[in-house]
């Protein structure tokens, strides 16, 4: 039996939304479990949350983080990421002081922008972006949806973009477009599997709220379960694919999230530079502790 430092932390969450639910679970070391052991408590935690965050004291860095889904480990996780880093400064007086913080995950070495003083938030810089050079048909789009074809955007283009997770990108007609999707688990996770992309992103210029640039929504089956509320990654993603178009200038603007008309959550977005070849955009909000104890493990 294993007892594990434990936390729900609700990201992206406020008074008028519930956010994104991660779980943080608090090591000593990097090697206090293996990977089979992170992937059993994602699985324990399955409709619970929608990720485990995994979070460690770095060796060249403050903290390296690692994320599972119940289904395998994901690359990067942004909500979780916001969850704990906000965890983090809430409880540290030295960390509130201190205006960068450095992470490692897996595969990029990332900072953290700490505005818990000022603003109860952090921002988090996303991996540099890759463009695909892949062609995703809107047929093949329309069906692993379950929409109309008149519901995609005709004119703005369909692009898979990784800003920390392989993410396809679908422009939508209008905000009705965009919420009145309703996709199967299945056929879409097999459809991101052939395409070979981790989730999918749908946007719409029109927006519920007048201070929302936009509304997304993003469908995660390959994780195990359909629907992410509150992203980071999957929305800076977006960023980096609207910093490419010309439809972005970088400054902080804020994207409504979720299927939820009138109570979206809420994601933050900057970009230092607009140079597409060597931007970087930057994601951020704050989060709730839901859940504060520890997790036994056996």
């Amino acid at each position: 039996m294993r007892r594990l430092r434990f936390k729900k932390i609700d990201a992206f969450a406020s008074q008028y939304s519930a956010g994104n639910p991660a779980a943080a679970v608090y090591l000593n070391s990097a090697d206090d479990l293996s990977s089979a052991e992170m992937l059993q408590v994602a699985k324990e935690l399955k409709g619970f949350v929608s990720e485990v965050g995994y979070v460690s004291p770095g060796t060249d860095t403050d903290y390296a983080l690692r994320f599972f889904s119940s289904e395998r480990e994901v690359a990067f996780c942004g909500h979780a990421t916001i969850a704990i880093l906000n965890d983090i400064v809430a409880n540290s007086v030295a960390m509130q002081d201190k205006a960068i913080l450095s992470i490692a995950t897996n595969s990029d070495r990332l900072v953290v922008e700490n505005r818990y003083k000022s603003e109860k938030c952090v921002y988090i810089s996303a991996p540099p972006a890759r463009f695909s050079a892949k062609k995703i048909g809107v047929t093949d789009i329309v069906t692993a949806l379950d929409c109309h074809a008149n519901d995609i955007d005709p004119v703005q283009p369909i692009e898979i973009v990784n800003g920390g997770l392989e993410t396809l990108v679908v422009p939508m007609a209008g905000l009705e477009s965009i919420l009145s999707v309703a996709p199967d688990l299945r056929t879409l996770n097999e459809f991101c599997i052939q395409i070979g992309v981790d989730i999918i992103v749908l946007y719409s210029a029109e927006s519920a709220t007048q201070d929302s640039k936009y509304r997304t929504r993003v469908f995660a089956p390959t994780f195990g379960y359909l629907e992410d509320p509150a992203t980071g990654s999957g929305n800076a993603a977006f960023g980096y694919y609207l910093l490419k178009h010309g439809k972005w200038d970088g400054e902080v603007m804020k994207i409504e999230q979720n299927s939820f008309r009138d109570f979206p959550n809420y994601v933050q977005l900057f970009s230092k530079g607009v140079n597409i070849s060597n931007c970087q955009v930057w994601f951020g909000g704050g989060a709730i502790l839901k859940v504060d104890g520890d997790y036994i493990l056996r």
